[in-house]
């Protein structure tokens, strides 16, 4: 079920978001018993980005209401997503659009890792990068440039030619001397990443594509996948058994989750 403000959602609540694609959202893995890692992290978010994108406070008490009531009756681990949009919003006057609602809809959620990653380096960058907003046709596109040409996802590289993030994850390196080193670069500050920052040394630099196949081994982030290894980039091949990797799956998975 996906709900608009705990009630059921109409074809017509949705036309609006799927004819304009302004919003913006968060994406939260709710574990077996019931807890989210990085909760409190998914709500500032929220706040954060309904600032930026309609100039207004977001309630994260009935953000939190309607996820729970979203969740009754859910197996469980699954992913919730909520997604903030304006039913009015209009292409023609967006300025228009000032009262946002809160759409939650569920899905199941795999293992944790899933399966290493190949990615295909793909020249994109995001619009608005800060914020986790709904405009993913260019992000999805270079994602279906790479699986055609028989990779798992796209890892982007901005026009100064450094590594940024990728598809809908950020990403990771091990240098040589087993370090973790997070892109300088416009990304999406991801909760994962933040929750991986908080708990295990690192440090940020600004990576090129060649620098980035001469890691010891590469990750991706997101709340659904955990910390997934990179198998490859491009045509190189990388490592998805490096201690490193290993200690950072093992300190993401003992992180508390938050309980609504």
């Amino acid at each position: 079920m996906v709900t608009l403000d705990g009630n059921p959602v109409s074809a017509g609540d949705l036309l609006p978001l799927a004819l304009t694609n302004v919003g913006h959202f968060t994406s939260m893995r709710t574990e077996a018993d019931g807890c989210i890692r990085g909760l409190a992290l998914h709500m500032d978010r929220l706040v954060r980005d309904s600032k930026i994108v309609w100039g207004v406070d977001l309630d994260t008490g009935r953000v939190r209401e309607y996820v729970r009531q979203s969740l009754e009756g859910q197996a469980l681990p699954c992913v919730v997503r909520v997604t903030v949009y304006d039913p009015k919003v209009e292409m023609g006057r967006p300025v228009d659009a000032e009262e946002p609602h809160i759409m939650v809809s569920v899905h199941g959620a795999g293992a944790l890792p899933p399966e290493p990653l190949r990615a295909m380096s793909v020249a994109y960058e995001r619009d608005l990068p800060q914020v986790k907003h709904c405009g993913l046709f260019g992000a999805l596109h270079a994602r279906r440039t790479a699986q055609l040409a028989g990779f798992g996802d796209a890892l982007f590289v901005g026009r100064d030619g450094l590594v940024s993030e990728g598809g809908t994850w950020n990403v990771g390196f091990v240098d040589r001397e087993g370090g973790v080193v997070w892109p300088q670069a416009p990304v999406l500050p991801g909760v994962t990443m933040a929750l991986l920052q908080r708990h295990a040394e690192h440090r940020t630099a600004t990576v090129s594509l060649d620098q980035a196949k001469d890691m010891d081994a590469a990750f991706a982030t997101n709340t659904s996948i955990g910390v997934r290894p990179l198998s490859a980039i491009d045509d190189t091949q990388l490592p998805v058994d490096h201690p490193t990797l290993r200690k950072l799956q093992q300190t993401y998975l003992t992180i508390a989750g938050e309980s609504l």
